[in-house]
């Protein structure tokens, strides 16, 4: 049973990062040009863009990396977290376009910018815990590792 544990606690939190790690990381890398001017649509200047992205691939790499291996997990969950209402801001703006009653592309944008809050919701669970009593532990040892692959007593 304790392989079951840990292969649906690894399954869970794969879930989670899989959008960043592998696959938006790798399209940052391999279109990098595209993702650069992708972000220059929210800052409109290309040194900024491109720190912008080079932020984004640490985070999305290190990260998630974070979380899967439960390095600081909680801490690194937050930070994604951040990061997904950040992009949901800057660039799934459902209000802007002003056709949201009309089909177009702000009704598009709309669900995305809720998928993003979701995606957030969950890496706040990894955060915070499913309690009220776990937060505090947070704020009081936020790099501290939530142990998720630990299947003793103590770790529940």
């Amino acid at each position: 049973m304790a392989s079951l544990s840990i292969a649906v606690a690894f399954g869970v939190r794969l879930l989670l990062v899989l959008l960043f790690l592998p696959f938006s990381a790798l399209d940052k890398i391999l279109n990098f040009r595209g993702a650069v001017g992708q972000a220059k649509q929210a800052v409109h200047a290309t040194a900024p863009a491109t720190a912008l992205i080079l932020a984004g691939l640490f985070v999305e790499i290190v990260m998630s990396l974070g979380v899967l291996t439960g390095i600081a997990d909680r801490f690194a969950a937050f930070v994604l977290a951040g990061y997904c209402g950040v992009t949901a801001l800057l660039w799934k703006q459902f209000w802007k376009p002003g056709d949201f009653w009309s089909g177009g592309k702000g009704r598009e944008l709309f669900w995305d910018f809720w998928k993003n809050l979701a995606l957030a919701g969950g890496f706040l669970l990894v955060t915070f815990g499913t309690g009220a009593a776990t937060v505090e532990t947070f704020f009081s040892h936020p790099f501290a590792s939530s142990k998720p692959y630990s299947v003793s007593e103590t770790a529940r």
